[in-house]
């Protein structure tokens, strides 16, 4: 386990939560994906105001594990989840279930799939009407991923994946999460584009300069991005990630 100093004002929340003798929920396990793009570019995605967790905070692309995720595993390409679940040290299902909800939720989220015809290629555009039929039932739980690639004849890319660190919410936060950490490059041909919902604002910016202030983030997300402006670059990053160890928690505390 790893520990992270907490910003004074979340601190002061989390000795409020010890003095009241507050008991903490269980974290939800879930998937985050740092999209990169050269010029050496992060995507973030801003959180509607509504939203009862991070709300107008700028984020990655990511989200809760749905139980169905599990259920991919014949359209599967790149490691297979037993090696996912020894990098992981996760259960073989729940890696797989790990692994499935980043590239779900990220399709969900920014319109980008990591998924092709075959385990060397990856689909292109995919904008068009029926891809966002497809995105909004993902969203609404009437479809589930593996449901989605079999009828799109796809297999999910995990070796586009590259798991980077695993974050546990603070205790004190009402809604909290167990999330894994991946590091992914646009795929040629994709655009993320503005797919609402969730998120009011998109930007692409350089690490170093989302991470200096001028966007309202979460501890996690500004650590993150502060980590790969270390590296310097894109190959840089993916260089340096096998030599990481994704599977220790890092827990925010006072």
């Amino acid at each position: 386990m790893v520990e992270f100093q907490l910003p004074p004002a979340l601190a002061e929340q989390a000795r409020r939560f010890a003095e009241r003798g507050g008991v903490p929920v269980e974290p939800r396990l879930a998937s985050t994906v740092v999209l990169l793009r050269e010029p050496f570019e992060a995507y973030l995605i801003r959180r509607v105001a509504t939203m009862t967790f991070a709300a107008s905070m700028y984020v990655f692309p990511g989200g809760g594990v749905d139980p169905r995720d599990a259920a991919v595993h014949p359209g599967w390409a790149g490691p297979a989840p037993r090696d996912w679940a020894a990098r992981l040290r996760l259960e073989e299902s729940v890696a797989r279930s790990v692994v499935c909800a980043a590239v779900r939720e990220v399709f969900e989220e920014s319109g980008v799939l990591l998924a092709g015809p075959d385990p060397d290629t990856v689909v292109g555009d995919v904008s068009g009407p029926d891809w966002e039929e497809a995105r909004l039932a993902l969203i609404a739980r009437e479809l589930g991923f593996a449901e989605f690639l079999d009828r799109n004849g796809l297999v999910l890319r995990s070796d586009l994946l590259v798991p980077w660190s695993r974050w546990i919410t603070p205790e004190f936060e009402p809604r909290r999460f167990d999330t894994y950490f991946f590091v992914a490059v646009l795929p040629k041909g994709q655009v993320p584009r503005d797919v609402g919902g969730e998120a009011d604002d998109t930007v692409w910016c350089a690490p170093g300069e989302a991470a200096d202030g001028r966007y309202t983030m979460l501890p996690p997300t500004q650590y993150t991005l502060l980590e790969l402006a270390g590296a310097g670059g894109i190959d840089a990053v993916l260089a340096a990630a096998p030599a990481r160890n994704p599977a220790d928690a890092i827990r925010p505390t006072a």
